[in-house]
């Protein structure tokens, strides 16, 4: 994964450096500071997929581009079979499978997460993030604590939290085991 996050790392920086943005820029739109940016472009820190939805966006490229270096080549469908999709950034151990890679002009992003349990979660404070746009969650197994806007939600399989995802948010597994669900983020125009 350090490989990954190195060439991340230094497309990110090389796009940067093309459009003529400033670190400075560059942390106010990813809503960070810019010792944390410099973390995140030298490779020293591992991504957000908030992180990088707000670069691809403020670069005007698509997610995927920044991600693999490629764009995304289909227009009229794409199918992803089980297991095959693009493993993505992650946060805290976190796994991101995103379900529509290839295909180009997105208005969404959808992606497959697991959500390991872990023991120290449970009582911390959840890590919180947030970007413009919206974002549906639908769990298929095990249990997520959802916060969102200082709002706690349960959410077992089968339910689901459609929410403003400009507003903090984040999400742990909860009873003992890790949380599968699928996870819809709407970027606003």
């Amino acid at each position: 994964m350090e490989t990954k996050i190195n060439e991340i790392a230094e497309r990110i920086r090389g796009i940067r450096d093309m459009c003529d943005f400033s670190v400075k820029e560059m942390a106010e739109c990813a809503g960070i500071t810019e010792e944390e940016y410099i973390a995140y472009e030298e490779g020293k820190k591992d991504f957000s997929v908030t992180f990088l939805s707000n670069c691809a966006k403020k670069f005007g490229i698509d997610l995927i581009e920044l991600m693999t270096g490629e764009k995304p080549r289909l227009s009229v469908y794409t199918v992803v079979r089980k297991g095959h999709g693009l493993a993505s950034v992650r946060r805290e151990s976190f796994k991101y499978e995103h379900l529509a890679f290839n295909f180009k002009n997105k208005i969404s992003e959808p992606f497959l997460v697991e959500a390991p349990y872990n023991e120290a979660e449970q009582t911390a404070p959840i890590h919180l993030s947030s970007h413009e746009g919206q974002e549906f969650d639908y769990v298929f197994s095990g249990s997520l604590k959802v916060s969102v806007a200082g709002h706690v939600e349960i959410l077992n399989a089968g339910d689901s939290i459609y929410y403003d995802s400009s507003q903090p948010h984040g999400m742990i597994a909860i009873n003992g085991e890790k949380c599968v669900f699928l996870a819809v983020v709407m970027p606003k125009e």
